[in-house]
């Protein structure tokens, strides 16, 4: 897969302190990359780099094999998390503005405007101000001004702060038809749960430099410790007690937490390296119906945590 966006050991301090050491990543081409990490990592330097506005101390950053240049900024659309409208000038002229300052003639700017006010049925705010708008209405109006231009790379920074999980997941659904269409995708939230619905690849910074990247499946089986969450629907309870005893000599046990129906033994088993699946499943057939056997796989927010926790 091509690459869009290459940041090489990008460097950046203000004063004494240190925003971004030595930083790299690389955005493939038509994919949704997750830039995280906790407040004051250094992610919106980063962003405000790529966007130049700041420029680093130190490395490079190229947009489609070129090194960024003033003219790039028509390649861009960038929502920032504390959002830059104008409150006191109408939706409609603010629009048409913003689209000039990114290239398009004012008729192409209207044409397009019509567009993505039908699909998210606001037509009726272009008259209004937005100091008239609620938080989640305005959103709106800052993701047209961020897509209408047709940018290359899209950098959404926290883009569903302020919306209900209607427009919410309204949102989300127009970002995967953008990236299906051919664009680039840089996505920074706290919102675990929307990147696992909408990254291919992450990356985690964390104290200024980056501690992981990389395809989001691949990091999942690298932290994947063969765990498995268990029901068993017991036969003859004082002998699973002594078979639970027995497998606690060679696993990690520890109650587990899903939702059934039943009222089964519910185990968290934690094999590591010692023994399989199947033989595990076998074992516990032989005490009663198993009616519950699936793997843990580690979420984004479980990585998060784990790996953050490790570099502090």
């Amino acid at each position: 897969m091509n690459s869009l966006l290459v940041a090489d050991t990008v460097s950046k301090k203000f004063g004494d302190f240190t925003a971004l050491n030595d930083v790299s990543i690389t955005v493939p081409e038509g994919s949704i990359f997750g830039l995280l990490g906790p407040n004051g990592a250094g992610k919106t330097t980063l962003i405000r780099i790529i966007n130049q506005i700041t420029m680093p101390d130190t490395g490079s950053v190229t947009l489609g094999g070129e090194p960024l240049q003033q003219h790039h900024i028509r390649d861009i659309g960038y929502m920032p998390e504390e959002r830059g409208l104008y409150k006191s000038m109408k939706v409609g002229e603010q629009v048409l503005y913003l689209a000039q300052l990114k290239g398009m003639s004012k008729a192409e700017a209207k044409t397009r405007a019509k567009h993505w006010f039908e699909k998210l049925e606001i037509g009726d705010w272009w008259g209004k101000k937005i100091q008239e708008l609620s938080k989640g209405q305005a959103q709106k109006i800052q993701f047209v001004v961020t897509v209408m231009h047709q940018p290359k790379l899209l950098i959404f920074d926290e883009p569903f702060s302020g919306f209900d999980p209607i427009n919410a997941n309204l949102i989300k659904d127009e970002i995967l038809q953008l990236r299906d269409e051919g664009a680039t995708v840089i996505f920074s939230t706290h919102r675990m749960e929307s990147v696992e619905e909408l990254c291919d690849h992450i990356a985690l910074i964390n104290k200024s430099n980056k501690i992981l990247d990389g395809e989001i499946n691949t990091i999942k089986r690298a932290y994947q410790n063969n765990t498995f969450d268990i029901g068993v629907q017991v036969v003859d309870e004082t002998a699973f007690a002594k078979a639970q005893q027995q497998l606690a000599s060679s696993f990690k046990i520890t109650p587990a937490q899903f939702k059934s129906l039943g009222n089964e033994h519910k185990l968290r088993v934690e094999m590591g390296d010692n023994g399989t699946p199947n033989e595990l499943l076998s074992t516990l057939q032989t005490y009663g119906e198993v009616t519950h056997f699936v793997e843990v796989i580690p979420s984004v927010n479980d990585i998060f945590i784990q790996t953050v926790s490790q570099n502090k």
